[in-house]
């Protein structure tokens, strides 16, 4: 028997009933033959194949909150990925589900933010006329635009979990909720972390109404809730949080809400990031031979518009102003003595 094939009858013997198990996966959206012989299962090869995208790389100079903030130690879109899916494989595992699959689906779910993070989301939107969502983007990256307009031909429950990290469409399996649910638990408490770190917050400044439920630290705070699920969904046929621990978690983002997301200090560049990319857009609509050779093709079958759209959405924040500068902002005169 090869290993592969061990590793999936493993996972019949060790997990619950309701687990995703690799062998039953819905297939991917081609056929392929790779797996023949392989030591992994579909979904331990599907975050091999995420992490080694251009996309995931590219995750390391995004803005998660503040934009291009002055220090080592803020979030970018890469350290919250890599959060997420620490929190889902823990939940996972103690749930006794598919580790692998929840953590395919973490790696995946923000490859397609665009830069600046929601400031850029807003900025496409009003570019587009209509809604941008990320959570879509991420699965057009993985389905179309990696691997030169090929993507990553993922299985299906790790696509449906991208998907569904956000949004209306809730992933069937409960892998897939895990990764929802393990990105809310973890941006709300980094982004706590980070607001400190800015001198945005202090402890003090979280009601007591929360703390007393959650608790007085970040360790504490991602301890109870991440147990929370676990003992909450343990029985239950959906990953869900208690009552009590779920309001005060609401309660905890809308605080958030209230003194960091809207908060001048964090937002004071966002309309600038805004400006900036819908400037961008405009440029490229009119001269598309200015964007790079291997998005030329894409003109043809996707449009202006859409191509545009997602050469825009998978620039970082450095790249962006980059572009930014070399077109727009003069450069000065190097005169000969």
């Amino acid at each position: 028997m090869d290993i592969r094939k061990q590793l999936e009858l493993l996972e019949h013997e060790r997990l619950s009933p309701k687990a995703a198990f690799s062998d039953r996966s819905r297939g991917r959206l081609r056929p392929t033959h790779e797996e023949d012989g392989d030591v992994r299962t579909c979904y331990q090869r599907d975050t091999d194949r995420i992490v080694h995208c251009k996309a995931f790389r590219r995750l390391m100079h995004k803005t998660q909150v503040f934009l291009q903030p002055e220090g080592d130690h803020y979030r970018t879109r890469m350290t919250h990925t890599i959060e997420v899916a620490r929190i889902a494989r823990t939940i996972a595992r103690a749930l006794q589900l598919n580790e692998d699959l929840a953590e395919a689906g973490a790696m995946g779910h923000d490859l397609g933010h665009t830069p600046f993070g929601h400031a850029g989301e807003g900025a496409l939107s009003e570019c587009l006329g209509k809604p941008f969502y990320h959570n879509e983007q991420s699965l057009r990256v993985v389905d179309i635009l990696e691997h030169n307009g090929n993507g990553l031909n993922l299985s299906y429950e790790v696509r449906m979990a991208i998907l569904g990290h956000t949004g209306d469409n809730i992933p069937e399996t409960l892998e897939g909720q895990i990764v929802r649910c393990s990105d809310q638990i973890a941006y709300v408490n980094h982004d706590i972390d980070d607001a400190m770190r800015a001198g945005i917050l202090t402890e003090g400044d979280i009601p007591r109404s929360i703390t007393g439920v959650l608790g007085e630290t970040h360790s504490q705070r991602l301890n109870t809730l991440v147990c929370d699920v676990v003992e909450a969904s343990r029985d239950g046929d959906a990953i869900r949080m208690s009552s009590a621990v779920e309001q005060a978690h609401k309660d905890l983002r809308a605080f958030m809400f209230e003194r960091v997301y809207r908060n001048p200090i964090a937002k004071s560049e966002e309309s600038k990031a805004k400006a900036m990319l819908q400037r961008l857009y405009d440029y490229y609509i009119r001269h598309p031979e200015a964007m790079p050779a291997d998005f030329l093709p894409q003109l043809s079958f996707d449009g202006m518009e859409r191509t545009v759209c997602d050469y825009i959405a998978g620039m970082t924040d450095k790249y962006a102003v980059d572009k930014y500068t070399e077109l727009f902002i003069p450069s000065g005169w190097h005169v000969r003595g």
